[in-house]
């Protein structure tokens, strides 16, 4: 008799009763199991006592900013972070991201797209054990030899083209701010040198979109950043 696999802990952190009772009856009919917290020392408390899969967190709560919260936690896990706020400003976006958030979404919110960012993040929980290929459309990178093929055929990337999508490889699914990505790949100092990313982007574009004005995998955030998509 086969045992039931766990089902995956999400820690629901928002001071609002009812969005937390309309996750909850999501969440639990999607297969997850759910703990809650309606402020941010009492979410950091469960983090700390129990193991979850996954957070959502409202950066609106009671006692400390959803901000904190994420910079607190990151202190001390790498648990995937799914921030759902009303707060639909670029600064507020950016903010939580590189603080450590994994994705975000505004209120109000659907249902399903909750699902389904959540499971894209769950994807990724352990991405030190990501596979040594990646696949996405017609691309494969091979993380290990260094390589990337399109439909069969080797691409040629400059050094920095496969440090930047390495990065994004290596995070697909995940928006990453353009301050993280010039910390990642130029420095701290070079945080102000987003040009340099528009750069490398409309060469990696070129070579690997059918269509670069019309990008189906690199996808901008517009304001923020840049995700891979598969």
């Amino acid at each position: 008799m086969n045992t039931p696999a766990p089902k995956p802990a999400i820690l629901v952190v928002d001071d609002e009763l009812q969005i937390r009772r309309l996750l909850r009856l999501t969440l639990e009919s999607s297969g997850f199991a759910v703990r809650e917290a309606d402020t941010g020392q009492a979410g950091l408390a469960e983090a700390a006592s129990h193991t979850f899969d996954a957070v959502i967190l409202d950066l609106g709560l009671p006692d400390m900013g959803g901000v904190e919260v994420l910079r607190r936690l990151r202190e001390w896990s790498r648990v995937p972070v799914l921030v759902v706020t009303v707060r639909a400003a670029e600064g507020d976006k950016v903010q939580a991201l590189d603080a450590g958030a994994d994705d975000y979404v505004t209120k109000p919110f659907g249902t399903a797209e909750i699902i389904a960012r959540l499971r894209a993040i769950l994807r990724r929980i352990q991405p030190d054990e990501r596979p040594a290929k990646v696949a996405f459309g017609d691309i494969e990178v091979d993380l290990a030899a260094r390589l990337v093929h399109r439909a069969g055929a080797e691409i040629k990337l400059t050094a920095k083209e496969y440090a930047l999508l390495r990065l994004l490889v290596i995070h697909r699914g995940k928006v990453l701010t353009h301050g993280q990505i010039l910390r990642e790949l130029w420095g701290p100092k070079a945080e102000a040198n987003t040009h340099y990313l528009r750069v490398y982007l409309t060469h990696l574009r070129q070579k690997l979109e059918a269509d670069p004005h019309r990008p189906r995998h690199l996808k901008t955030e517009s304001g923020i950043g840049y995700r891979l998509v598969e």
